[in-house]
């Protein structure tokens, strides 16, 4: 369930932040080219979790 929350929320950020980003630099919106990107980020944030420690928990 976490993988599909994190794919979508990625998918929400990046495709929000292309659009924002193109519109303050005044060029177009690509929705393909977002996704392409969302796609991109979700797979690295996958990987860094792996990579990372996970912190230990006291009792």
């Amino acid at each position: 369930m976490r993988y599909i929350v994190t794919i979508f929320w990625t998918f929400l950020l990046v495709n929000m932040v292309m659009y924002v980003g193109g519109s303050m630099i005044g060029s177009t919106y690509d929705f393909k080219t977002a996704s392409m990107l969302s796609a991109a980020v979700s797979i690295l944030i996958f990987i860094a979790s792996a990579i990372l420690p996970q912190p230990v928990e006291e009792k």
